[in-house]
């Protein structure tokens, strides 16, 4: 169990650790086998390998581990002795929790079959104790909540496989992502019933909110909604680093422990003293008798002995005082489960291409090690070097290998999508057909200022399926692609407009912006002006010397500069699309488009590369102007699922004093961001995570790319210069203009469609025909369900209303409707599930990911004597079930 503890003393718990990121100045391979230690000196192999030697050699020392995409690859090149050596380290000490219920092996019980006495009971540690237990130590900021469960369930499932319960985290551990997120709190919490959680730590937070905290000696505190099943949440003192003067590492230059008072180096006093008023100082930060000093840093441990065989003796001396000289302060080897153990007892209750290849990739990739990797806090947020950068994208295309199979388009939601499909062709004339082979309607739409054209048509897509279309070229007909017509901008030009059944947008014949959108469906009209930006890096000022980089954004003033006044404008209609293209400058130019049914503009932007040759970074951004009347107050979302007011120049625990007015209003928008004057909302939907704000009221902004020539001095130790193929960067905004209180049912049913949209896989034709003739395996699979709308989010379809499904009643398929619905392509065998709401299925794993809406869900039929169990879903709650080789597990519904 964990070390005893004084109650009448102030006991320092000493956390010996490493911190080893999964790519950051090397690759994730190049950290794992030491190589090019010239540029940073890591070999997290060696470190796990001195590790489990400095263990063995004293039964008191303890040490956690977190990151198991490392873990993993070192664990399967030990030996079958040496693995069974790290067993009993990870059992030593194990006591068994009361009230736990704990399945047998190898059923995932961390994520899916446990359920757990909420009150409190000594956490059952070994000496070596894995914190957190993701893939990664995923970043907060630029990540979606799908891809946080998935890389989670990565590492989780590795423990439970490796170590059973014994392996079981207690603590999210997220020490180094700069920035913490509700919808990860959320999660944490959510999961405290799954996975164990007790409490979440973390090292990084705003200054002024830290110092908040020390006055008011909240650094460790209980917590309410959404955390109040984590019960504790803490600030760790010195992010995750070890006191001054007390790093005893090979990285390090601190001066080790000499107690011989006959050396000239004698310092064993002196350290004991400094430590004894470290830890008093420290104490007084904090609310119990116990306080934590983290003992390790970034890549420590290589050589653990030299670690260890100081801390050995900073206990040893620092507890001798408590008999020479009455000192009150305990020193002890712990872990971050039994620190917050001892709390409860005492009451407490950037780079945009690599992030839109993250978004496209986490459809198709899901449960996989290098979706997972690219979560990380140095990958997903930009703040790699450009080489490790390179090396993220290059795991993403090994990836992405084995899903070229023959399908043309894939549907990952749960509902059925007509989806247009544009292809690249040359100049030739082309028949498509549907998969029961009849023609359907296409076009050949020409690209402005260059040789090429797409072919357009649209598919439909079953759910959770695929429909493979035949393109064939017509032999002896010449192409009769449409033309754009340019656009001048003379003053007595018609105004340029682009609409369809619900949408009308008009642009300005002087500047060819965008100048207006009109709702036709809802009768709203609303004038909005979106344009191109850029901000002035900042290299230092007066104020201070802090350079506008990969970690920092910082411009050198607060108004941004148009990149152009005008657009050279073109425009394209056919009976499938309608478009304006507009040419801003040589590397900035957008496709403003509207097809048939769409109720969002479409907004296609391509910028780059972005000049620096006049020796300015510029930071790129898109603005939309209205006249709606904001009061300081904008929205975003936070991982993509619950939406965040944000109060420009505001903090709802301390009262900020805010020193950079533009970037310390800037905020993570992971898939969303929206302004409202209480009656009409302005919604823009983005195609991977970028920064947003609104800086004046009825404005919004969002960050498109960036190009900087100083390095931030934040570790990377290069600037972004975003070399290669990261030049170019191409995303779409969809743009929706609704009524508030019904603007949630288009917002979120449309953000969902972006991030599990259809993709579209080319392959030779005349293959032999698709044919389903595949045996049903024995699995286990996870079915994650949750509610898709916040209370009261959307009062016009009444889609926040609790949701009741029953897995248990088969159905007749052959009557009644049944769309939209949650299906497999084939071997189907229903069963009801019925819906007053709107539901859906986040997850099934391994056989795919789905949406479950209104009405029915649809199971394999060797599923069908495993779905058993009724369950209600409040809005915003979460379920998970779990079935094994044929056995129902337990379900567990979180609201």
């Amino acid at each position: 169990t964990c070390p005893k503890v004084e109650p009448d003393m102030l006991n320092v718990h000493l956390v010996a650790h490493t911190h080893d990121d999964v790519g950051w100045l090397k690759t994730v391979d190049q950290y794992f086998y030491g190589i090019q230690n010239d540029v940073q000196h890591a070999g997290v192999q060696y470190i796990l390998d001195s590790v489990i030697s400095s263990l063995l050699a004293e039964p008191t020392r303890r040490f956690i581990y977190v990151e198991i995409a490392f873990f993993s690859r070192w664990w399967r090149q030990q030996t079958n002795a040496t693995q069974e050596i790290v067993r009993d380290l990870v059992r030593q000490g194990l006591g068994m929790q009361a009230g736990l219920l704990v399945p047998a092996s190898p059923t995932p019980a961390p994520l899916l079959a446990l359920t757990a006495d909420l009150d409190f009971a000594p956490p059952g540690t070994g000496r070596l104790e894995f914190a957190n237990g993701g893939w990664v130590m995923n970043d907060e900021a630029a990540t979606h909540y799908g891809a946080i469960i998935d890389q989670m369930t990565l590492g989780l499932r590795f423990l439970e496989d490796t170590f059973g319960s014994d392996g079981r985290p207690r603590v999210a551990w997220h020490i180094d992502p700069f920035g913490h997120s509700r919808e990860q709190a959320s999660l944490f919490a959510q999961a405290a019933e799954r996975m164990g959680f007790d409490g979440f730590f973390f090292g990084r937070l705003d200054y002024q909110d830290k110092s908040a905290r020390k006055e008011k000696m909240e650094m460790e505190q209980g917590v309410g909604p959404p955390l109040s099943l984590v019960r504790s949440t803490g600030v760790l003192p010195n992010i995750y680093n070890p006191p001054d003067g007390l790093c005893w590492d090979t990285l390090c230059a601190d001066r080790p422990f000499v107690e011989d008072p006959l050396s000239p180096e004698y310092n064993a006093k002196d350290l004991v003293h400094y430590f004894l008023k470290l830890a008093t100082a420290q104490g007084q930060q904090y609310r119990t008798n116990h306080t934590v000093m983290t003992m390790g840093s970034d890549f420590q441990y290589e050589n653990a002995n030299m670690w260890f065989k100081n801390l050995d003796k900073l206990i040893q001396l620092v507890n001798a005082q408590q008999q020479a000289n009455g000192s009150r302060v305990n020193v002890l080897y712990s872990t971050p489960a039994c620190y917050l153990w001892q709390l409860n007892k005492a009451n407490l209750t950037c780079r945009p291409a690599l992030k839109r290849y993250e978004r496209l990739s986490y459809n198709f990739l899901q449960v996989d090690e290098a979706m997972a990797v690219l979560q990380h806090h140095d990958a997903v947020s930009g703040t790699s070097r450009q080489h490790v950068a390179n090396d993220y994208a290059r795991q993403l295309a090994e990836g992405w290998g084995p899903c070229e199979f023959q399908v043309t388009i894939y549907n990952p939601l749960g509902r059925k999508v007509d989806w247009m499909v544009r292809l690249p062709v040359s100049k030739h004339v082309f028949l498509v057909r549907d998969p029961s082979g009849t023609v359907v309607p296409s076009d050949v739409v020409m690209i402005p200022s260059s040789d090429s054209q797409d072919l357009l048509f649209s598919a439909s897509v079953p759910a959770l399926g695929f429909s493979i279309y035949s393109v064939t070229q017509v032999p002896g007909q010449s192409p009769q692609a449409h033309i754009h017509h340019p656009r001048s901008q003379k003053p007595w030009s018609r105004v340029l407009v682009i609409q369809n059944e619900y949408i009308r947008a008009r642009f300005d014949p002087d500047s060819g912006l965008l100048m207006e959108l009109e709702n036709l469906d809802q009768n709203l009209r609303l004038p909005v002006r979106q344009a191109f930006y850029w901000y002035n890096a900042s290299t230092g000022n007066s104020l201070s010397s802090q350079v506008s980089g990969a970690y920092i954004f910082r411009p050198n003033r607060q108004e941004p500069l148009l990149v152009s006044h005008w657009a050279q404008t073109h425009l394209v209609k056919t009976a499938l699309v309608q478009e304006v293209h507009q040419n801003f400058s040589a590397w900035c130019s957008q496709v403003v488009r509207l097809y048939p049914g769409q109720r969002h503009l479409e907004l296609e932007w391509t910028v780059g590369p972005i000049p620096v040759g006049d020796g300015w970074g510029k930071e790129v951004i898109s603005r939309f102007d209205t006249v709606l009347e904001t009061d300081g107050l904008f929205y975003t979302d936070s991982n993509g699922r619950e939406i965040l007011e944000r109060r420009r120049d505001y903090r709802l625990t301390w009262k900020l004093n805010q020193t950079e007015p533009v970037a310390g209003n800037y905020y993570p928008v992971n898939s969303r961001i929206y302004i409202t004057d209480g009656n009409v909302q302005l919604t823009v939907l983005t195609d991977r995570s970028q920064g947003g704000s609104s800086l004046s009221d009825g404005s919004l902004e969002l960050m498109v790319h960036r190009r900087l020539l100083r390095d931030d001095a934040r570790g990377v130790g290069e600037p972004l210069l975003e070399e290669g193929s990261g030049l170019w960067v191409r995303g779409r905004h969809l743009v929706l203009l609704d009524k508030a209180r019904t603007a949630a049912a288009g917002h979120r049913l449309q953000a969902e469609k972006e991030v599990l949209a259809p993709q579209v896989v080319l392959a030779r034709g005349g293959g032999a025909p698709y044919r389903l003739e595949v045996a049903p395996r024995t699995q286990t699979l996870l079915l994650r369900l949750e509610h898709q709308f916040a209370v009261g989010e959307d009062s016009g379809r009444n889609l926040s209303s609790p949701v009741t499904l029953d897995l248990t009643a088969p159905v007749d398929t052959k009557h009644g409707p049944h769309t939209p619905s949650f299906s497999f392509p084939a071997g189907l065998h229903h069963h009801h599930a019925t819906a007053h709401g709107n539901p859906h299925l986040l997850g099934l794993s391994p056989m795919g990911r789905g949406r479950l809406d209104p009405v029915e869900a649809r199971f394999p039929q060797s599923l069908s004597p495993l779905l058993q169990g009724r369950g209600k879903l409040s809005p915003f709650s979460s379920c998970c079930c779990c079935y094994h080789q044929g056995k129902p597990l337990k379900c567990h519904y979180q609201e």
